[in-house]
């Protein structure tokens, strides 16, 4: 889309926003709840703060602030769409303490105008102060990975940003958010479970846990479909339990965790178009176009095939995990 037609979209979105709202609500501007239950772009993220408890939160005033303000950085339908997320029903398959959780890491206290979201700054969320930060990337803001599409929308409450990706954050270690998800606390199905065996196995957990000093890394973590895809192919039939994983050499298993592991936290947002890093094992991985807020990622032993990240984003209290499609082989 260029650029005029752009700014002139985002424009329109903003007016039928306020318009939407005004309609719905009597006063001129209603709360950060009643935006969203007026505009039918964000029926989605109602249905989540239904679900999550957070409705009476984002209808009165801030107690915690003197203007009674919060900021909420408000994923639109779309956002939702991408993780699956479409219905209210779809929903129920996030454990419910989880999706409090995320909904209220989009929350900040106080107002955080569009001037003070500046490149490289930070600041608390409502889930347990776990921070979010600002990057630029040609030109455009992100909140971590996800695309600030409009800011400064007004309500009685507070202040909200449209942004294109739910925010997600574990306040976790990347190990524990791995444990977390396989032990089916975060989605009502577990996943991850080929990966924290095949972590186990190789005794790389402590490598991977945060302790004080210890440096942020960047995780591409495979799904249980893109391990029983590869077992497939190794064992000649298909794999009916992690524990297969341990039928390989350790050593052979090892390279290839390690090729999924890059010094250095990054969200999507600063990973490098058409570029290379170097994974913990040596290994190259290369990148594709950033194209709708993710990068394909390949590896050598995978020939021209490339991973998608299915979950990017993910921020741990010692990195950044994204999920991918296709184990990444060195």
């Amino acid at each position: 889309m260029p650029h005029v037609l752009r700014h002139c979209f985002l424009g329109l979105v903003a007016s039928c926003l306020l318009l939407t709202s005004c309609d719905k609500k009597s006063e001129a501007d209603p709360s950060i709840a009643g935006i969203a239950v007026a505009n039918p772009d964000f029926s989605t993220l109602e249905n989540a703060a239904v679900r999550g408890g957070v409705v009476e939160v984002l209808t009165n005033k801030n107690p915690d602030d003197p203007a009674g303000n919060f900021t909420v950085f408000a994923p639109n339908n779309a956002a939702f769409s991408r993780l699956g997320l479409n219905t209210a029903d779809d929903l129920n398959s996030l454990q419910k303490d989880f999706l409090t959780s995320t909904l209220l890491y989009h929350v900040a206290n106080g107002t955080l105008a569009a001037p003070n979201l500046l490149p490289n700054s930070t600041s608390a969320s409502a889930f347990k102060g776990v921070t979010r930060r600002i990057i630029n990337r040609g030109g455009y803001l992100y909140v971590n990975g996800s695309r600030i599409l409009l800011t400064d929308v007004k309500a009685s409450n507070g202040t909200i940003h449209i942004i294109d990706k739910v925010l997600l954050a574990t306040n976790a270690d990347i190990v524990q958010s791995a444990v977390a998800l396989a032990s089916a606390q975060v989605f009502v199905q577990p996943e991850l479970t080929y990966l924290v065996e095949a972590v186990l196995y190789c005794d790389l957990a402590p490598a991977l846990t945060a302790t004080p000093g210890s440096a942020p890394l960047t995780v591409y973590a495979p799904t249980d479909q893109a391990f029983k895809n590869l077992l497939a192919q190794l064992l000649g039939r298909p794999s009916t339990s992690p524990a297969d994983i341990r039928l390989l050499p350790k050593a052979t298993v090892t390279a290839v965790l390690l090729n999924h592991v890059v010094a250095g936290g990054k969200f999507t947002s600063e990973l490098p178009e058409g570029g290379t890093n170097t994974s913990l094992g040596g290994g190259t991985l290369t990148f594709g176009a950033f194209t709708n807020g993710t990068l394909p990622v390949r590896s050598t032993g995978n020939g021209t095939a490339t991973a998608n990240m299915v979950i990017p984003d993910v921020q741990c209290t010692n990195g950044v995990v994204h999920v991918i499609d296709k184990v990444l082989l060195p």
